[in-house]
C-alpha cells in the first residue's frame, strides 16, 4: 500500500528540520532535509503500520493546500509512504538459511551452546554497518 500525507518542515538554527504531521500525533527530525524527508517516511510509515496493527483507522489526509506551517519560515511538503518497501527494509520476520562450516568448528560451537542464528545475525550487522 502507498499513502500521501502533508507534512510541515520547520528548518532549525543548526541545520537540522523538524517534521510535524497535521494529520497524526507525529514529530520527527533530521539532520538536513534529505534525512528530514527519510525519517518523515519512516516515522509514517510506523505510524500507519501501528494504526492497522491495532485496528485503528486511519485519518484522511488533509488537503495540502488547507494545511498551513505555525512557523513563517516553515514550508509544507507531501510525503511518500510506500509500506510494502518499509515492511520489507524492516521486517523482522526469520528467514531460513543454509550455511556450510568445518565441523570441527560444528562441533565446538554446539558444546559451547552457541547460538548459531545470534552469531549470524552479529556478524552481518557488525560487517553492514561497520566504519
Amino acid at each position: 500500500m502507498k499513502y500521501v500525507y502533508p507534512a510541515c518542515f520547520y528548518p532549525e538554527n543548526d541545520g537540522c528540520f523538524s517534521v510535524v504531521f497535521p494529520d497524526f500525533p507525529l514529530t520527527t527530525c533530521g539532520r538536513n532535509l534529505t534525512e528530514a524527508v527519510y525519517m518523515a517516511q519512516e516515522a509514517a510509515a510506523g505510524c500507519i503500520i501501528g494504526c492497522t496493527e491495532d485496528g485503528k483507522p486511519l485519518p484522511q489526509p488533509s488537503p495540502p493546500n488547507s494545511v498551513v506551517p505555525e512557523k513563517p519560515e516553515g514550508f509544507v511538503s507531501l510525503v511518500y509512504i510506500d509500506l510494502d518497501l518499509f515492511k520489507t527494509l524492516f521486517d523482522e520476520k526469520p528467514v531460513k538459511k543454509t550455511v556450510s562450516i568445518p565441523s570441527w568448528l560444528n562441533s565446538a560451537a554446539e558444546q559451547k551452546n552457541i547460538n548459531f542464528s545470534t552469531v549470524l545475525k552479529d556478524a552481518l550487522l557488525k560487517k553492514l554497518y561497520a566504519c
